[in-house]
């Protein structure tokens, strides 16, 4: 028997006064990264060395929306600081070497030996800097937070050969946790990362103590209505991309056509890399894990999972990949959230529903209060 659904009124005046920290920032990155993007040697060993005491984002200064439709950035995001400091997973896969960037942030009473950790998994078209705000409320009551970028995205390898799959980006993720000395944490996806967080704790249920999905995609397996696109014209597709036209996309998806200024620092990354020196490489890995994304559902093996879950579903969300590809009919039957979100519950023998009215694809962003009161919630039982 699922617990009964609670709907929580959306909070949208507090996004100015919470989110826009919690974003993207400008300005040269912090010292952990070096001119090439990566950390210098040692910085993985040593994770919570630097920054033992954190609690509160890095400062730094919010990106204007006007500037980060302006501002290039290349593949490394050079020039985007992150809300705190930056280490680097060095490692060797599909026969190449690999850098995956994350942040681990400690407790801000420091680590003690009852400490859980929180594994933060971001969504397609961000990386793990938006979730700054999250990481200090955990911080904050007493978590340890992990948020890795994954290959392909944010300061991240991106490599041009690569066989993108969910249970790659899972097992990239298990090993820089192992390296980090975690055995088990609560996994939290949003977006894109709801399917690799599914996935990762399909593969190693004994690591996730338990599961949280914050509007993640792929409720609905969209590869049965939308016509097969090859990578070749994904990667077309990416090629043309101005940030006008994201924001387009973002407001028509994310927010269900409603645009507001305080959602301007959204585009930074997505508009920085496509007027970036670097666009041909970063439009190509988005190519193919668009085609990892259309292709791997992860939707039929819900029922396969048994440790507790949580449902974060904004109710204006109306993304669905390849609805620009199908008849307006069919693109109006898609994306649904409203009604998606009861079926996921129903389909996950242990999850609850927390329904957020008024809110969008991003609720940490939109509705940080509401947000994190029921993931704090539920991972405090």
């Amino acid at each position: 028997m699922h617990p009964v659904s609670r709907s929580v009124p959306g909070v949208g005046p507090l996004v100015a006064a919470l989110s826009l920290l919690s974003l993207l920032f400008a300005g040269a990155c912090a010292g952990s990264q070096s001119p090439g993007g990566a950390a210098e040697p040692g910085a993985a060993s040593e994770p919570l060395a630097a920054h033992a005491a954190a609690g509160a984002p890095a400062a730094a200064t919010p990106v204007d929306g006007d500037a980060a439709a302006h501002q290039g950035f290349d593949a490394q995001l050079s020039g985007y600081e992150y809300p705190y400091p930056v280490a680097v997973r060095r490692f060797q896969a599909q026969g190449q070497e690999l850098e995956m960037a994350y942040m681990d942030v400690a407790p801000s009473g420091g680590v003690q030996a009852d400490t859980q950790t929180v594994l933060l998994l971001h969504g397609k078209n961000f990386s793990g800097a938006y979730w700054a705000d999250t990481i200090a409320a955990l911080s904050q009551r007493g978590y340890r937070v992990v948020a890795p970028d994954q290959i392909g995205f944010g300061k991240s390898s991106k490599p041009r050969a690569f066989q993108f799959t969910f249970q790659a980006l899972a097992t990239h993720t298990a090993a820089l946790l192992d390296e980090l000395g975690v055995e088990r944490a609560a996994v939290v996806g949003h977006s894109m990362g709801g399917m690799v967080a599914t996935r990762f704790a399909l593969m190693f249920p004994q690591r996730s103590a338990k599961l949280v999905l914050v509007n993640p995609i792929g409720l609905e397996d969209w590869k049965r209505v939308v016509p097969y696109q090859p990578v070749d014209a994904w990667y077309a597709n990416e090629l043309k991309k101005t940030p006008e036209g994201i924001k387009q996309y973002m407001t028509k998806s994310y927010f269900d056509g409603v645009w507001k200024p305080e959602y301007e620092p959204l585009l930074a990354i997505q508009a920085g890399w496509a007027q970036g020196p670097d666009k041909d490489i970063t439009s190509w890995v988005s190519a193919l894990t668009y085609d990892m994304i259309f292709t791997q559902p992860v939707l039929y093996e819900f029922g396969e999972l048994r440790m507790p879950v949580l449902l974060i579903m904004g109710q204006r969300d109306r993304t669905a990949l390849g609805k620009n590809m199908v008849p307006a009919e069919v693109a109006a039957t898609m994306g649904h959230y409203d009604e998606l979100d009861e079926r996921t519950r129903d389909a996950i023998p242990n999850a609850e529903l927390v329904e957020l009215e008024g809110i969008g694809h991003i609720p940490q962003f939109e509705s940080f209060d509401a947000y994190i009161a029921a993931l704090t919630d539920f991972l405090g039982r």
